[in-house]
């Protein structure tokens, strides 16, 4: 049996609290370790939809790291974290709370800038799609066209009501429910998604529409994906067959 009897082990640093490890080797736990999480909800309700969305992306090819895993990998560890930090201190708990209003403020600060841009450079190119069907209708694709001034400014009104959701659901589990973990986690995921997304790239970084930036935006892979059955087409033949079908082409202001 491992290890032989009388034989003491130390264990390397990376498995020092890993409980398999610690029975193996008939070791007791640390008590840190020993502890149950304060919120075994917080497990399901943060890291399931993320482990979801990594597994959905896992088999895309990127020059480096996908938003996915980094995510996957910041929430891991931000778990641990958060188990040393001591909240029950009023004066932490505070700190922290600092620190999630100020992400928001930086994030909403983002925003405001990257909508200053878009009304400042005013883009009236015509900027036509075919938009895909929800998930499950027999319906076709309905053809949008707009501009590519009022497509940002759609796209923006998107993240701003999606961060609003956040705040709010945040809210309710941290003033109601009582759960601290997530300020921790809350305060980087969102401003992470905030300067990885499409409009930062264009309008903070300069980068130029074409690739992964031309317009419409391909859909990331997670649950607002899932909800629709591919992505938007802007390759005129598609274009074209849905201009002489009738589906659509209303301007979009």
């Amino acid at each position: 049996m491992f290890p032989p009897p009388g034989l003491s082990l130390r264990l390397p640093p990376l498995l020092a609290s890993n409980p398999l490890a610690h029975h193996l080797c008939r070791r007791p736990l640390p008590q840190h370790v020993r502890r149950r999480p304060s919120s075994p909800l917080l497990l399901s309700s943060f890291s399931l939809p993320f482990a979801s969305r990594f597994a959905a992306s896992e088999s895309a090819t990127m020059a480096g790291l996908s938003p996915q895993i980094t995510n996957l990998v910041i929430i891991l560890g931000m778990m641990q974290v958060s188990k040393r930090i001591p909240f029950d201190d009023p004066t932490v708990l505070n700190g922290v709370r600092g620190l999630y209003i100020a992400s928001n403020v930086i994030i909403a600060l983002i925003y405001l800038y990257i909508q200053s841009s878009i009304n400042k450079k005013k883009d009236m190119t015509t900027l036509k799609y075919v938009e895909p069907p929800p998930m499950g209708s027999t319906e076709e694709g309905k053809l949008v066209t707009t501009t590519v001034h009022a497509y940002d400014i759609q796209q923006l009104r998107t993240a701003f009501r999606g961060q609003a959701m956040g705040v709010a659901m945040m809210a309710f589990m941290h003033l109601y429910m009582k759960y601290t973990n997530p300020l921790l986690i809350q305060s980087i995921i969102p401003l992470k998604s905030a300067l990885e997304g499409n409009l930062a790239k264009i309008y903070l970084y300069g980068q130029p529409a074409v690739g992964d930036l031309k317009r419409p935006f391909k859909q990331a892979a997670g649950f607002m994906s899932a909800m629709q059955s591919g992505q938007a087409q802007s390759d005129k033949k598609a274009v074209e067959a849905a201009e002489r079908a009738g589906r659509g082409g209303v301007k979009e202001e």
